[in-house]
């Protein structure tokens, strides 16, 4: 007999339109030209999924390549959860115009310490689970969430054991797909990593 696991797909957003060397996190930012080639690169990674509930970042970058993908088949749950990670008073400014001693300070702690006025990557890490826990609450099944970079590191990381200091070693490239498989049967949901980056 088969044990009940969770399938759960998660969709990096494809490449914001926005210049290099800018901080953002929540930022809503749109989405470059090279959108429609990005998707179209996208279906074949995921075209095998059936059965799906998907969900989304609702900020527009991942809520748009969602649309895109699931056409009027699929309903769409939003869920802040799936947010990046929120940098505060450094939204959308230039990483250089940051001062050097207060961002080499949240580089080296950066788990713990929070942007100011923004939130720790801790704090991302313990939504993105609340997240999947939720999920898992509802039995087995398969999902697709379309969020961003740092949910899928600290999730992916969470699923390897890794530190959350080591998990921005895991490249994670814009429209790829990291599986995630949770086991059902025990008392607490066991996560593992079926592939990271497709």
């Amino acid at each position: 007999m088969s044990k009940p696991v969770m399938e759960l797909y998660l969709v990096r957003h494809t490449t914001p339109d926005i210049a290099p060397g800018i901080c953002y996190g929540q930022s809503d930012i749109g989405v470059k030209h090279t959108f429609e080639e990005e998707v179209t690169a996208l279906r074949p990674k995921i075209a095998h999924i059936e059965a799906a509930s998907f969900h989304s970042s609702p900020l527009q970058r991942c809520l748009l390549l969602a649309q895109a993908v699931a056409g009027t088949k699929h309903e769409i749950q939003q869920d802040a959860r799936l947010k990046e990670l929120n940098f505060g008073d450094w939204e959308l400014q230039s990483w250089d115009d940051i001062p050097r001693g207060l961002l080499d300070e949240w580089a080296d702690e950066h788990v713990k310490l929070a942007p100011p006025n923004g939130e720790s990557f801790h704090d991302l890490s313990q939504r993105a689970q609340a997240f999947v826990e939720q999920l898992a609450n509802q039995g087995a099944g398969v999902h697709v969430a379309f969020t961003h970079a740092g949910v899928i590191r600290a999730l992916t990381g969470f699923g390897l054991g890794l530190p959350l200091s080591n998990v921005f070693r895991l490249h994670i490239d814009y429209a790829s797909v990291t599986k995630l498989i949770i086991d059902l049967d025990r008392d607490r949901p066991l996560m593992r990593v079926g592939f990271v980056n497709r």
